[in-house]
């Protein structure tokens, strides 16, 4: 049968194959939508990864210390501490690498080109010797140094208010008045001190010449004994018996790490051993005016997390020791003769 379509059907039917043509293309044109928005939410999470990453961040810490010392170590602790209450917990952003000379300045030195070598993104010196090693093996790398007496006289900073180049921390420079008259009150009858110190330390040279002319302003004479390791310093100590009635020992490395000796000594031949730490007092000395070692490496911990946030080194000034402390050890005392007044075990901060 031969079917004949009018004009106006064909119209109708070509109209409704478009409309399902259009209707094809439309849903393509949604599926391509939604395929682009999921590349849109792809590239929004590959932008988190990377925020991710950058809030990861892990800051590596070289630490460098002259020589084992409970005060030392208590600058350490108190630093890794700061830098915890800061935000900087080790274990989740931050690690340190531990170092220790062991009292020797070649190792230092050593120790100090490892973390330039290591680019490491601070540094912690701990005594002199340390952080002169770690300013001489880096001009980039910012250094933040503790138990540093003269920072200046050690060549770290020209200004201490200002430093200039990579260079900042804190100083345990002692008041020598207090430590004198602290002498005298133990040892009413001194009339001559013995410095017991290593002579190649500049921050001991630096207290021990500022105690000399102290000494001698209050009618005291001084004699002095020097050790330039800590083998020495049984025979430095030996040397002082019969020429003093009294030996100090101040913040000097080498000898603090070798003041069982010291102790030993004046034990023996009932000298007054008065020192500039709270913990050489716990090791064995009589008495100190000190300074906490602990709260030190706080002060040093609070600069290190300023430079970790941005801070620039030449707007934070060098800063000192604070809070000075009387500690007394009475068994060291009966030990060595000394009787120490009412007065002085009604003020002390620690008595051991």
């Amino acid at each position: 049968m031969h079917l004949k379509f009018k004009p106006v059907a064909v119209a109708i039917l070509a109209l409704v194959v478009l409309m399902f043509l259009v209707a094809g293309c439309g849903g393509s044109t949604t599926t391509t939508a939604g395929d682009t928005t999921t590349t849109a939410a792809d590239t929004t999470t590959t932008a988190g990864d990377t925020a991710t990453t950058e809030a990861a961040k892990v800051y590596r810490i070289g630490i460098t210390q002259i020589v084992t010392h409970p005060a030392l170590d208590a600058a350490v602790t108190g630093f890794i501490e700061a830098l915890a209450a800061a935000g900087y917990v080790e274990g989740k952003n931050i690690t340190f690498d531990r170092q220790n000379a062991q009292g020797e300045p070649a190792v230092a030195a050593t120790i100090a080109q490892k973390f330039a070598g290591d680019k490491v993104d601070l540094i912690y010196s701990v005594a002199t010797p340390t952080s002169q090693a770690a300013a001489k093996a880096t001009t980039t790398i910012p250094i933040v140094f503790a138990a540093v007496t003269d920072p200046v006289a050690a060549g770290l900073v020209k200004d201490a208010g200002a430093p200039e180049g990579n260079v900042t921390g804190c100083s345990d420079l002692l008041p020598v008045q207090p430590h004198l008259e602290l002498i005298k009150e133990l040892v009413p009858d001194v009339k001559t001190i013995g410095l017991l110190y290593n002579a190649g330390e500049t921050n001991s040279v630096t207290l021990v010449n500022q105690e000399k002319a102290a000494a001698e302003a209050m009618g005291l004479k001084v004699v002095e004994a020097s050790a330039a390791s800590s083998a020495e310093v049984l025979a430095a100590a030996q040397s002082l018996v019969g020429r003093c009635e009294a030996i100090s020992v101040l913040t000097d490395n080498t000898v603090v790490s070798a003041i069982e000796s010291v102790v030993k000594v004046c034990q023996e031949n009932k000298i007054a051993l008065v020192a500039g730490d709270i913990a050489t007092v716990e090791a064995g000395a009589v008495a100190a005016y000190a300074f906490d070692y602990h709260d030190h490496g706080v002060q040093a911990g609070n600069i290190a997390a300023q430079i970790l946030q941005g801070t620039p080194i030449a707007k934070i000034p060098v800063q000192y020791a604070q809070n000075l402390q009387l500690a007394i050890n009475l068994a060291a005392a009966a030990a060595m003769g000394v009787t120490i007044p009412d007065a002085l075990k009604a003020k002390a901060n620690t008595t051991f």
